[in-house]
């Protein structure tokens, strides 16, 4: 198989799509105000190619901040591309659509992948999908898109999640998630007074969550939301650790990114060397994949502004560049499997 990227700076769809011929499958990172416009000109450009999309900004050796980015995968892919509605109330109701489409695309996790696009109650719809991937262990790599919209096979939908099955013909592909924190001390909290649907943690260990973040690491209100970037909470899951990002001081409560439950396991995290652990994953990746067709990356946007303010972000997107073809976008949250994560990076191989 072949990956095809293409960026405008300026948002033009027609400089994205220079050279694309005959695509399998199709991915649109657009902007706000362009969004729907693009979505309807890429279908009209290619009719029946399956394709999903999403607001955010797009990569490959530089960003694209608010243009249009097109990655596309041709010469050896069977793919199909749907979405399932309702997603913040009943995403199960439109299961079938992915059941019939992994019959089609009849694939395994040895050589398929879901890709998805979220607008929303990500975790939600994570554990929806993941009942019916699991039974061919298929992986899956997706994120949150910008301002509630998403798109498949040309129509624009809200509160849905698009996704797209893609097999490689010729060879494996595989998934990696990477974690560039650590445990922070001792500390480890229960959370109480949670509410779900807007993700507020209320409590830690009975106490005001903002109050017990502040007098750890001694920071005022106003500084919390800088702080997140180097001390994010961690809720254990088994060997795993899922990022929590702080979003905003709410009263005394601390808003996050992704939703917290009464009696969650927390735990503090801190800024590891985030170089080393970068270079540490592609050096996995190419051990493991001595001959790679296509990397599709997802990265979090408190990365991307962690990287930029360290004046890190060209410099790691030219190391990912040594993988060969390597194109992503950065998401509001990140998926991995039947998990969603903040702050993280979460990829595909693709042999």
């Amino acid at each position: 198989m072949k990956q095809f990227i293409g960026m405008s700076a300026s948002g033009n769809l027609e400089e994205a799509v220079r050279g694309l011929r005959a695509p399998q499958f199709i991915m649109l990172l657009s902007n706000s105000a362009q969004f729907e416009d693009h979505v309807r000109a890429l279908e009209q450009r290619f009719p029946g190619v399956p394709s999903i999309g999403c607001i955010g900004m797009c990569y490959q050796t530089s960003v694209v901040e608010n243009g249009v980015g097109v990655i596309a995968f041709l010469d050896g892919v069977t793919a199909a591309a749907n979405v399932l509605e309702q997603v913040s109330a009943m995403p199960v109701k439109y299961i079938q659509r992915l059941e019939r489409d992994m019959q089609a695309v009849d694939g395994s996790g040895r050589n398929t992948v879901c890709i998805d696009f979220c607008a929303g109650n990500d975790a939600c719809v994570l554990s929806t999908i993941n009942t019916s991937l699991r039974k061919r262990g298929i992986p899956l790599v997706g994120g949150t898109g910008g301002e509630g919209r998403i798109s498949a096979n040309g129509r624009v939908y809200e509160d849905a999640v698009a996704y797209a099955l893609v097999r490689n013909l010729g060879g494996r592909v595989k998934t990696y998630k990477e974690n560039i924190y650590h445990q922070f001390g001792n500390y480890r909290f229960i959370a109480s007074n949670t509410d779900r649907a807007n993700y507020i943690l209320g409590s830690l260990n009975g106490k005001p969550a903002k109050q017990v973040y502040k007098s750890i690491l001694h920071v005022t209100d106003e500084e919390i939301l800088t702080r997140t970037f180097q001390n994010p909470f961690g809720k254990v899951n088994g060997d795993d650790t899922c990022i929590i990002s702080i979003k905003e001081v709410n009263g005394n409560a601390l808003a996050c990114f992704r939703q917290v439950n009464d009696s969650d396991v927390l735990i503090l995290l801190e800024l590891g060397d985030y170089q080393a652990i970068t270079r540490s994953t592609i050096q996995q990746i190419s051990q493991e994949f001595p001959k790679r067709s296509a990397v599709f990356s997802v990265n979090c946007l408190f990365r991307y502004k962690l990287f930029s303010e360290q004046g890190y972000m060209q410099t790691y997107l030219r190391e990912m560049a040594a993988l060969g073809c390597h194109a992503g976008f950065v998401g509001y949250g990140e998926h991995y499997n039947n998990r969603f994560v903040n702050q993280s990076m979460t990829c595909v191989v693709f042999e």
